[in-house]
């Protein structure tokens, strides 16, 4: 993080769009949610990759600069150096520095080639989404005005009716900018006008980003992506696995890749560990992975999806195509709109993002109705669960006195879980929201096990308590009575 700091980027502290049912600009602020980590950065991405690069170097990574991936030989044999043994690992083939091809023998194969998905092409894994068919066109300017304070370091979004823009101010004094527009109609146009032309035109289609590059000056692009948006069916296997934009890309409106990609990182690591570690933990462990890496996949997708849906002040082709529309059975994506809430919230409250779509764009009337029922269900049973906590004096509160039911289909389940570098057998909570399974401790594990409606929670600790050195029972009530709480509230224990 030092080294980060030490190259000056600039400090992205939220969000500024023109979106929804307003004209006029407005900004939301991570502090607003989260006070511990208040701000990312707007990072130049050849100076943070050589970053990362340098740091595995430093880590005791072997780095081989200049050379090409081109071919992943899968089931290769491979020597041990025992007399007469031979395993099966990937090989991967090579063109080095010279052009001569080389092939190098692996244990454990990492894909990380970004978008180019050497891998995931190679095994034919890659599924485009239809929900997101898209072109941008982006250049680098000088000279180009920001916002006003607070929001001068913020990514700046301003939707119309072709597409919308982004600006990104940079810490070298220039600004990315550029285009997101339907591929279809995209590639026609650009094939009529020429990159610059078709750039320059929807740019002026924007009155605040147009207003922002009065004085600048173009100085590198433009450059135009498409087919960006994809998943592959199958991030890890044996002896492999898929991080990055190699497993997965979404639209770009969150700015999420870089985030995916040291959330899958971390995650990688710790399976590729594992598999070294533990092979007979490997495929379980493989398809944890799968899991957590969809379950931050599918939240900002529908993140994103909820957002285009909800700016419906524009009328267009662009936008109609791209809404979820009321009744939709979600043929798209596989998911109506209130699955779609529940996808990008977890079954919480919205706040953020997800709050934006509600008090600044206009929702489907289904995701509304959604985020009212549950907001209006936690409440109840806040206000519930405080009156069972409440205890007159000299009394046990009526907590005690409860038998709490869980909600049809949680359950507690054995499973890699992600500790300290690697995966290890542990439990988690299965629920609604949580379908992948939260990590939970031995205690709630055994805890939600005991909750069938008709145990008392004095029969419930006393139980508990047996295994427990007396002078950690008043801890353990007020962990027990805790767990209880949260559980009750967010809807996994159906009634006290």
């Amino acid at each position: 993080m030092r080294q980060v700091e030490a190259q000056g980027f600039l400090k992205k502290w939220g969000a500024t769009m023109v979106w929804g049912r307003e004209k006029e600009p407005w900004s939301w602020f991570f502090g607003e949610t989260n006070r511990r980590y208040p701000h990312s950065y707007q990072v130049w991405r050849p100076t943070f990759d050589h970053l990362l690069l340098r740091n595995a170097a430093a880590s005791g990574v072997e780095v081989r600069e200049g050379w090409r991936a081109v071919e992943v030989l899968l089931n290769g044999p491979h020597a041990t150096g025992q007399a007469g043994a031979v395993e099966r690992y990937p090989t991967l083939r090579c063109v080095d520095v010279s052009g001569q091809e080389q092939r190098l023998s692996t244990r454990f194969l990492v894909d990380a080639s970004g978008q180019n998905g050497l891998l995931g092409r190679q095994l034919n894994l890659r599924r485009w989404d239809r929900s997101f068919r898209n072109l941008a066109v982006y250049a680098y300017y000088e000279g180009s005005e920001r916002l006003a304070p607070p929001a001068d370091t913020n990514i700046f979004i301003e939707s119309y009716a072709d597409g919308w823009v982004w600006t990104i101010p940079l810490h070298t004094g220039q600004a990315s900018i550029g285009a997101v527009v339907d591929q279809r109609v995209g590639e026609e146009a650009v094939q009529v006008l020429g990159p610059e032309r078709f750039l320059d035109e929807q740019l002026a289609q924007a009155p605040y980003t147009a207003g922002m590059l009065s004085n600048a000056k173009r100085v590198s692009g433009p450059f135009i992506v498409k087919d960006w948006s994809y998943v592959c069916d199958k991030i890890a296997g044996d002896g492999y696995v898929l991080a990055g934009d190699a497993a997965c890309f979404i639209d770009p409106l969150f700015s999420s890749g870089v985030h995916l990609a040291l959330m899958s990182g971390v995650l990688a690591a710790a399976y590729a560990t594992t598999a070294l570690r533990d092979p007979e933990m490997a495929p379980a462990a493989a398809q944890v992975y799968q899991e957590l890496y969809m379950k931050e996949y599918h939240h900002f997708r529908e993140m994103v999806r909820l957002f285009y849906s909800s700016n419906r002040s524009v009328d267009s082709y662009f936008w109609e195509a791209r809404r979820i529309l009321e009744g939709d059975d979600g043929e798209a994506s596989g998911l109506s709109p209130r699955a779609s809430f529940i996808q990008a919230v977890a079954g919480q409250p919205p706040q953020g993002y997800e709050r934006m779509v509600l008090e600044r764009g206009a929702a489907p009337s289904q995701f509304a109705d959604s985020v009212r029922v549950v907001e209006e269900e936690r409440a109840r049973r806040q206000e519930q669960v405080a009156k069972y906590l409440h205890a007159e004096s000299g009394q046990p509160p009526a907590i005690l006195g409860a038998a709490p039911r869980l909600q049809n289909g949680v359950r507690v389940e054995r499973k890699p879980v992600a500790s300290g570098g690697a995966f290890e057998w542990g439990y988690v909570l299965i629920t609604e929201g949580h379908p992948e399974g939260l990590p939970c401790s031995d205690l709630v594990a055994r805890l939600v096990g005991m909750l069938d409606g008709k145990v008392t929670m004095s029969h419930l600790l006393q139980s508990l308590a047996a295994d427990v050195d007396p002078s950690q029972h008043q801890q353990l009530l007020a962990s027990v009575i805790s767990t209880v709480q949260i559980l009750y509230v967010d809807g996994t224990i159906s009634e006290l």
